[in-house]
């Protein structure tokens, strides 16, 4: 299990071993450095399998080098009878589970010894190394294909926003405004885009929002939001503190309740009468737009059901005049243009968030209201076609995330890989190891030995004479074992041993030069 050394020896800088906490370092199986201890206290070997024990319990990762683990991780390393890559697929396999065991209030968490007393389902060493083989083989292929399927839910959102920004400029009712046109010859030649409505000492600055307005229609103009709402009905935020939580009442909506442009009704709190009379201001009703103002800024249209709900201050009304289409309003703020101009004006860093000054400013472009509705029509005709193939991409997005446990399920049932009868049977493999693990050490029973104690893992004297027969004072453990041979969790175990004797003269110490923990002898 690991263990979380003093902050003083974190660092940036590449200074000592590579130094995990989590999860968070995860990554699809190596984890990413972002930190590095200079004073490690718990280190895992490259290659051991890291768990992560504390919220969120069960993910795994291998390590890539030699690093320190802190207390959200333990280290696993493998030995016989067991296959590295057949351990990691099984943990992966119960990790649903795990994240079941994990107790505790603040930090969900599980033990050293629930990992100790996992039964992991044991087959002939050939066949663990079939099925962890196949594993890799098909899940790269499935990783592969959720890569993909995820790539076009970029693409799709990319073509979302050239629809929207195409919307807002005009492009999209180009040809609707040639024809109207065409059939009207003698109307006198429209002129470029109106920005009358904003003051001298209120023009953009934004270089591209600048631009977006230049590249108008001619006949288009440009008014603030707070000159396309009804009047009467401002833009505002709604209920500040909505008290406890109701089983009935006045349902609000939060900004977290708009996901994809629309409002999750079935998702809203409610707040007493009392608290949305005080807020009446802020009452929304069918054709109202609503637009997040704190992180978010998403937006959505109220629906009819809705009528006499309110919202709360992370969330501002707009209820659109006689000048704009609903629909219209909701695609201008949607746009990447008007995006850019609202982020552009976000207050703070921990919450950003928009003042309602800011808001009542939005530029709005706004064309005639026959313009407006082929602008809605055409954004329709298109985004119909991204919502069908994204429709179909979540399903199949559904379908290939079952793939994963369902192959690993299957694998581990034995149902993934033919048996081969030639295969040592698991009982017979478990029976071998427990015996070489019983049978007495030479140097406890039996005849002295004639052999040389660097051939052989020993006891803590003739480990000593080993050290100090070693060339140099400070050595790695692996220089060790070369040297020693044998058993390497026989070795470890004496070693341990040794180190816990201060009398000894063997001492442990983190190398900076190489980034290693090593031993050095200071009896010589």
């Amino acid at each position: 299990m690991g263990q979380s050394p003093n902050s003083a020896t974190y660092n940036d800088l590449g200074v000592g071993l590579p130094f995990f906490q989590g999860k968070a370092e995860f990554g699809s199986l190596y984890p990413t450095v972002r930190k590095w201890c200079s004073e490690p206290i718990k280190v895992a070997r490259v290659g051991d399998i890291l768990l992560s024990v504390r919220a969120p319990v069960g993910p795994t990762n291998v390590a890539a080098t030699d690093c320190c683990i802190g207390r959200g991780l333990a280290a696993l390393r493998v030995a016989q009878p067991l296959n590295q890559t057949y351990l990691l697929h099984y943990l992966r396999s119960i990790q649903d589970w795990l994240a079941k065991q994990g107790t505790g209030t603040t930090f969900a968490a599980i033990s050293g010894d629930l990992i100790r007393q996992l039964q992991v389902p044991l087959c002939p060493a050939a066949e663990q190394k079939r099925i962890a083989d196949k594993l890799d083989a098909i899940l790269a292929r499935v990783d592969a294909c959720r890569d993909r399927l995820y790539r076009v839910f970029a693409i799709l959102k990319r073509f979302r926003e050239a629809v929207l920004s195409a919307a807002v400029r005009g492009q999209l009712s180009q040809a609707w405004r040639e024809a109207t046109e065409a059939n009207h010859s003698a109307r006198p030649p429209r002129l470029g885009p109106d920005l009358s409505s904003l003051a001298v000492d209120e023009k953009p600055s934004d270089r591209q929002l600048q631009e977006w307005m230049d590249d108008l229609p001619d006949g288009w103009r440009v008014e603030r939001a707070s000159l396309v709402v009804e009047t009467g009905a401002d833009i505002v935020y709604g209920i500040v503190q909505p008290g406890p939580k109701l089983a009935a009442g006045v349902p609000y909506v939060r900004g977290m309740d708009i996901v994809n442009g629309e409002i999750r009704v079935e998702q809203l709190l409610r707040t007493s009468p009392e608290i949305a009379q005080r807020y009446a201001r802020a009452s929304i009703k069918g054709g109202d737009v609503l637009l997040g103002i704190i992180r978010a800024t998403k937006v959505a249209v109220v629906p009819e059901s809705l009528n006499g709900a309110n919202i709360t201050q992370g969330t501002a009304r707009f209820r659109p005049s006689q000048k704009i289409l609903t629909r219209y309003l909701a695609t201008v703020l949607e746009a990447p243009e008007t995006q850019r101009w609202l982020h552009g004006h976000y207050r703070g860093i921990d919450m950003p968030g928009l003042n309602l000054a800011d808001v009542r400013r939005v530029p709005i472009p706004l064309p005639s209201l026959e313009e407006q509705a082929e602008v809605i029509r055409q954004v329709d005709s298109l985004l119909s076609v991204a919502i069908s193939i994204e429709a179909r991409l979540v399903t199949a997005r559904a379908q290939v995330d079952r793939l994963t446990p369902a192959l690993l399920a299957k694998g581990f049932r034995g149902e993934l890989v033919p048996q081969d009868p030639s295969d040592e049977p698991a009982r017979t493999l478990l029976a071998r190891v427990a015996a070489a693990k019983q049978a007495p050490s030479p140097s406890r029973a039996g005849p002295p030995s004639t052999r040389s104690p660097d051939l052989k893992p020993s006891p803590k004297p003739k480990l000593l004479e080993v050290i100090d027969r070693m060339p140099k004072a400070d050595f790695s453990f692996d220089e060790l074992r070369q040297v020693v041979g044998g058993d390497y969790e026989s070795l470890k175990g004496d070693l341990f041993e040794l180190l816990s004797d201060k009398s000894s003269g063997v001492e442990q110490f983190f190398d900076v030069k190489v980034r290693s923990m090593k031993l050095r002898r200071a009896r010589k």
